[in-house]
């Protein structure tokens, strides 16, 4: 049974995954990076205007207690994750280099494995990196380049948008709350459902969106709404987790394929009629709202998540903009 909304929202909010983001906050700061910069830091990668568009670099570190517990499903998830990232932004990835430390080559060759195999399923080239065999223990980031002609952004969903998740519900939970559909799926397959953000940008249908990252719905929600400068009501009747998952649990997944899209009505069947096309389930949960609060609802109940003018959980100033 659907725990009372306001003690769900309340327990989200103090969840590890979730208030792990704010650690983007202090780093921002530290920095002294806002949305203003070259890159626009709070995108899922950074975009940078060439000819025809955008060059398009994202990268991701990794946790070490995950790396050392499944180092060929850390390698793969360096690669996966990545491609994600560019992915989000309406780009298709073109290169990853890699950063690996370890104690010696054996230890090493069950992550370089999964980059490997990574990389050979989603057919996106490894070009180099750094490797340290001296290290005292395993450590990995990836880092990946891309291209897109139109955003898919951060900063553009705008009041009366509506909230659309497209997850790919054909997977399982492999360790933590991360839910991989991509292990058992045909490369084929990989390669083209990621196609679709950039399909979907290019032909104007998304503008604004994230990938769901370790901060789950919830706090990829939140993420983009602090981005946009605007607040969001998700509602918990909409949503379906896959059979046999609890609604809190899902909330807070990290999906393999998983992206949050703002798109203006008209064009919220046709997107998710592009996924659904692919067997990826997408479904309104929601709406853009004007102001600065994460709400949940269920009927005719509601509770505050978050508020990021209260609370900044990216902290980048775009409530000074």
């Amino acid at each position: 049974m659907t725990p009372p909304v306001a003690e769900l929202a309340d327990r989200l909010a103090a969840h590890p995954s979730i208030r792990s983001k704010l650690g983007i906050a202090r780093s921002t700061r530290a920095l002294g990076l806002t949305a203003d910069h070259a890159g626009r830091p709070g995108d899922d990668a950074a975009a940078l205007p060439c000819e025809g568009g955008y060059d398009l670099l994202a990268g991701e570190g990794f946790i070490p207690a995950f790396v050392e517990a499944d180092p060929w499903f850390a390698g793969w998830c360096a690669v996966m994750v990545n491609l994600s990232d560019i992915a989000a932004m309406g780009g298709r990835s073109t290169a990853i280099v890699n950063q690996v430390w370890a104690p010696d080559a054996e230890k090493a060759a069950p992550l370089l494995a999964g980059l490997r195999d990574a990389a050979a399923a989603y057919d996106v080239p490894l070009v180099g990196g750094h490797t340290n065999l001296a290290a005292p223990s395993l450590g990995l980031a990836a880092s990946v380049m891309g291209k897109a002609t139109r955003l898919i952004t951060s900063f553009d969903a705008a009041p009366d948008d509506l909230l659309i998740a497209a997850i790919d519900h054909r997977g399982r939970y492999h360790n933590f709350d991360n839910f991989c559909a991509a292990l058992d799926a045909p490369p084929a397959r990989l390669r083209k459902d990621l196609d679709l953000l950039a399909d979907l940008a290019d032909d104007d249908l998304a503008r604004a969106g994230k990938d769901i990252s370790q901060g789950g719905i919830v706090g990829t929600a939140l993420m983009l709404a602090e981005c946009s400068s605007v607040g969001m009501d998700i509602d918990l009747s909409a949503l379906r987790p896959p059979p046999g998952i609890a609604l809190e649990r899902w909330l807070r997944t990290f999906p393999s394929f998983g992206f949050l899209l703002s798109v203006p009505r008209p064009q919220a069947n046709p997107v998710c009629a592009r996924f659904s096309a692919r067997g990826i389930d997408a479904q309104v949960i929601g709406r853009v709202a004007h102001g600065s609060r994460i709400t949940l609802t269920d009927g005719p109940d509601s509770a505050l998540f978050w508020d990021h003018a209260d609370t900044p959980y990216l902290d980048l100033g775009t409530h000074n903009a």
